[in-house]
């Protein structure tokens, strides 16, 4: 049986380039070759041994740039070898609740690549064809971006933004960027909320109208400001910390919505008379569907703002571990670490 180079975490603090059998193809099945896969925040935290839902030892990704490279006997005549695609990493038992009201991003068992079973950093993965989303007019590096994206695009869909609403995004980092980004795109106003200023001033390129520098700036004066006191129509954390989650209930307006995509590592104590006194909308907002993959592709194929920004390194495989040690000891500095294959 032939052999393929692999990234694994093989416990915290410890990655490791090891081999493993090369996939076969069966009939439902797509042979993909991978081009590029995006380290995200969930690997770094299996990382540093803070991801409870992850096996371990684990082969991380699901941010994927690929190219078919075969097809199996029973897979549509859409999907041909030679095509440029990306993949939908999550699966869906189509039992639960969830499942049953089509809103399979959050079915109760859904297992990640890279996170619950084994992703995408190798050089080969095989795929049900369901999962496959074409992309050809996208490059395989900027494939890799699709899906951290579509995760905040998802996010503006659950908030219901329109063209009226002001529209608070806490965290630059991808995700974030990705809400700012939809948001900005349904025509809402956005500001943006990070302790970067580099990653502030990006934002403003991708189309938010303020930015507040949380460590500087007094987030609750801006926000008079800029809203005539009325606060925001919708905030989306896009964090996952105590503070932050607290910064969405007190900034968002009266009637506002609040959508929370950051896990929180530790318990958050809110003060719920606010919940109540503001009649407040307070959603999660987990994975994406199909139709924000798509939405994000044709972001992707417009063109408008360049995507070189996210990208913070490019690196082999022999090199992720030192790569991931660096954004261990600099988080505020890393956007999108993409390991290049094959």
């Amino acid at each position: 049986m032939s052999k393929m180079k692999a990234i694994q975490i093989t416990t915290p603090g410890q990655i490791d380039v090891i081999e493993c059998p090369k996939p076969e193809l069966h009939d439902n099945e797509i042979f993909l070759r991978i081009s590029y896969v995006g380290f995200c925040g969930s690997d770094l935290n299996t990382f540093l041994g803070k991801n409870q839902m992850a096996l371990m030892p684990v082969i991380p990704g699901h941010e994927i740039g690929a190219v078919i490279e075969g097809v199996g006997s029973k897979v549509p005549s859409f999907l041909q070898p030679g095509m440029t695609v990306t993949v939908n990493p999550y699966t869906n038992c189509g039992k639960c609740a969830a499942c049953r009201n089509g809103r399979v991003n959050a079915c109760e068992h859904n297992e990640t690549l890279g996170v619950q079973r084994h992703g995408a950093m190798k050089e080969y993965i095989i795929v049900p064809w369901e999962k496959v989303i074409p992309a050809n007019q996208i490059s395989p590096r900027d494939c890799a971006l699709i899906e951290p994206m579509s995760v905040g695009f998802h996010a503006v869909s659950r908030a219901q933004v329109t063209d009226s609403d002001i529209v608070m995004v806490i965290g630059c980092g991808m995700v974030g960027m990705g809400a700012m980004i939809r948001a900005a795109l349904r025509g809402a106003t956005v500001i943006a909320v990070d302790l970067d200023d580099y990653k502030l001033e990006l934002a403003k390129e991708m189309g938010a109208t303020y930015t507040i520098n949380s460590r500087t700036d007094d987030v609750h004066r801006c926000i008079e400001e800029i809203t005539n006191g009325l606060g925001v129509d919708v905030v989306i954390e896009a964090v996952g910390s105590p503070a932050t989650y607290i910064m969405a209930v007190d900034e968002v307006g009266f009637t506002g919505r609040v959508v929370c995509i950051g896990y929180s590592k530790s318990d958050v104590s809110f003060h719920t008379k606010l919940f109540v006194q503001k009649e407040l909308d307070i959603r999660g907002s987990r994975n994406a569907l199909p139709s924000d993959f798509r939405a994000v592709i044709h972001y992707l194929e417009q063109k408008k703002h360049p995507v070189e920004p996210f990208i913070s390194q490019i690196v082999k495989p022999e090199e992720a571990f030192d790569t991931m040690k660096y954004w261990a000891d600099n988080p505020g500095k890393v956007f999108r670490i993409l390991v290049k294959f094959n």
